[in-house]
């Protein structure tokens, strides 16, 4: 099947291009004062990070490069997002950790748990202990590590964290989702009004812009340029382009060998469930809570990453984004070893199918350019199975 280019912004910025930006900005503002907090998962509560006065920054990494050196120490059946992250730290060539005065990781896999033991002889890594229920008493201890979190981030940077800090930060936290919800939510129209590749891009790269309220306004320009290039050029009109929802593990290391190979082979990426996705904007915190808290811990614990069990609320929310998409095929990415998602994948593809009637396509895979022949050969078979 040929290959077709996907049409992209003239200013669009890649996500390597953001990463290296924002490394200048970072060094910027470390030169005056900033406090900085790394983390690795959408689990921990960054509303208490900004309460603090500091910066949050993702660590997890998506690239091959530092792996090999990660494996001095770690076996080479990992998931490669915990060998690329654990990698830059051991090698000491990513500025972000490089620059945290403070980690912070959570228990949401065997293989991330034991890595964070890795990363303290490296440099202190404060873990919260996530539980993988969702019952009263769950959010209750859940509800007690947020307050942990809380002591330990007024304790390493001798401040004291206010209630009403948090529901500002809660309030500046609610509005980014809305914000980011509301532009990768332009994927419901029909046609696509931009690529999948543009929009998973463009989200997890703001992340390197550190200033929220900066970041919504770029967010909301681009929004607002979209919904005016479709209402005067797509409106109206029809395409015989298959729409996809991928779903599964963090993508941003296999974004180009995989969505944006399917997109170029025809179709289009119109629904992302992963934890940069949808999965962590759909649900707000409770502004109106009485207990700040319970607050946090309730919107926390309800993100559907496949480390909850049972999670019968993702397969749920799942189907209503097939039917809200319009979606005519669904690919699963699973990272080497993400033994949570990987057996997850039985119940996303028995839903897909059998109750959907959907194609399904699972994808196991790493950081490496190995595959990529194959994938690509994939794509394209499971392309034919679509009737669009």
């Amino acid at each position: 099947m040929e290959k077709t280019a996907i049409k992209l912004p003239p200013n669009f910025e890649s996500y390597d291009q953001a990463r290296q930006a924002g490394f200048l900005r970072m060094k910027e503002l470390k030169e005056k004062g900033a406090r900085v907090v790394g983390s690795f998962c959408t689990f921990i509560p960054l509303e208490l990070v900004y309460a603090a006065g500091a910066l949050p920054v993702g660590l997890c990494a998506f690239t091959e490069e530092p792996i090999p050196a990660a494996e001095t120490n770690l076996p080479r059946n990992l998931c490669p997002l915990i060998k690329a992250s654990y990698g830059f730290a051991l090698t000491d060539t990513c500025p972000y950790f490089y620059f945290s005065d403070l980690v912070v990781g959570e228990t949401t896999c065997d293989g991330k748990k034991k890595m964070f033991e890795l990363l303290n002889e490296i440099k202190e890594t404060y873990v919260m202990q996530l539980p993988f229920r969702r019952t009263e008493q769950d959010v209750a201890f859940w509800r007690e590590e947020i307050i942990a979190f809380q002591k330990k981030l007024e304790s390493v940077f001798g401040v004291t964290i206010t209630e009403d800090d948090i529901r500002k930060a809660i309030h500046l936290k609610n509005h980014e989702r809305q914000v980011m919800l509301r532009y990768l939510e332009l994927g419901k129209l029909d046609p696509a009004p931009l690529s999948g590749y543009e929009m998973g891009t463009r989200v997890d790269a703001g992340s390197f812009s550190f200033d929220l309220e900066q970041r919504c306004a770029a967010v909301e320009q681009r929004t607002e340029e979209i919904l005016a290039d479709w209402e005067a050029n797509y409106k109206g009109k029809s395409s015989e382009r298959p729409r996809l929802l991928v779903t599964g593990c963090p993508n941003a290391g296999v974004r180009e060998k995989i969505i944006r190979t399917v997109e170029e082979l025809g179709a289009d990426v119109v629904a992302i469930d992963t934890c940069s996705g949808v999965r962590e904007k759909i649900e707000l915190v409770d502004e109106n809570d009485p207990d700040v808290y319970h607050a946090l811990a309730k919107k926390y614990l309800n993100i559907n990453c496949s480390v909850m069990s049972p999670n019968e609320s993702r397969r749920e929310y799942m189907s209503k984004m097939i039917d809200e998409y319009h979606v005519d095929g669904v690919i699963e990415i699973v990272l080497q070893s993400c033994h949570t998602f990987d057996v997850e994948a039985y119940y996303i593809k028995k839903m897909v199918t059998e109750e959907k009637g959907l194609p399904y396509l699972n994808i196991e895979t790493d950081y490496s350019q190995a595959d990529k022949g194959q994938i690509n050969t994939r794509l394209a078979a499971f392309l034919e199975t679509i009737d669009k």
